[in-house]
């Protein structure tokens, strides 16, 4: 067995963590995070803990089921916890972590960038359905 050097194994490291390779874990965690509902709870979550029904009211058109399979995927990633008090009802909290909130500044970026340009965006769907040869 050859010897390697040590940039030789982070050259090694570097490329196991490419997302342009089909077999890299990185893309689950670009597949979770690009997903309309991950970024809206993010979102949500930057201004402190907040229950269950404070984020199905913020976020509106997030069904049960979703809202709870994303704060699910949230919480297996590390991103967000989860704390239960008990109580009558029993009270369901979700709060970032640091990796969470490390995420905060993209995803606010992403939510401002897509606010912003819709207008755009829908003038060139419309110009481009609009065109002959696009359908």
């Amino acid at each position: 067995m050859a010897t390697r050097t040590a940039a030789e194994r982070r050259v090694e490291a570097k490329q196991a963590f490419d997302a342009y390779i089909a077999q890299c874990p990185s893309r689950k965690l670009l597949d979770r995070l690009s997903d309309k509902w991950v970024t809206l709870v993010l979102n949500a979550l930057s201004g402190g803990p907040l229950r269950y029904g404070d984020l199905t009211r913020i976020i509106a058109g997030v069904s049960q089921k979703m809202l709870t399979q994303t704060v699910r995927g949230l919480e297996r990633d590390g991103l967000v916890t989860r704390t239960v008090t008990p109580s009558v009802p029993v009270r369901v909290d979700y709060e970032l972590t640091p990796l969470g909130e490390s995420l905060l500044p993209l995803m606010a970026a992403i939510k401002s960038w897509a606010e912003t340009h819709i207008g755009d965006v829908e003038t060139a769907r419309e110009r481009y359905d609009a065109t002959p040869s696009s359908g």
